[in-house]
């Protein structure tokens, strides 16, 4: 293994490109681009690059609202909390 190669991280199929080792405690660890965790070598293998996903779920683009739209969202309806109340 080496920097850039694309792996998976066997217990949980997590795919990522390696950017960093390190040793530590007699072990090497590979640290992944998309979790930006470090995993322990042994327990990643080589994969597909087409299981390789540049951005994680995380951080998908949000579609932005304008200050009117989200006023707008607020004034919609009214909404009876008085049933969740502890002294309704």
């Amino acid at each position: 293994m080496q920097l850039e190669d694309i792996v998976k991280y066997l217990p949980t199929s997590s795919v990522g490109k390696i950017v960093a080792f390190r040793e530590q405690d007699g072990r090497t660890w590979a640290k992944l681009d998309f979790t930006n965790l470090w995993y322990d070598v042994t327990q990643l293998t080589p994969c597909d690059p087409s299981e390789y996903k540049t951005v994680s779920v995380k951080y998908r683009e949000v579609k932005q609202k304008s200050p009117e739209d989200l006023l707008k969202d607020l004034n919609k309806e009214d909404v009876d909390i008085s049933g969740f109340s502890p002294t309704a």
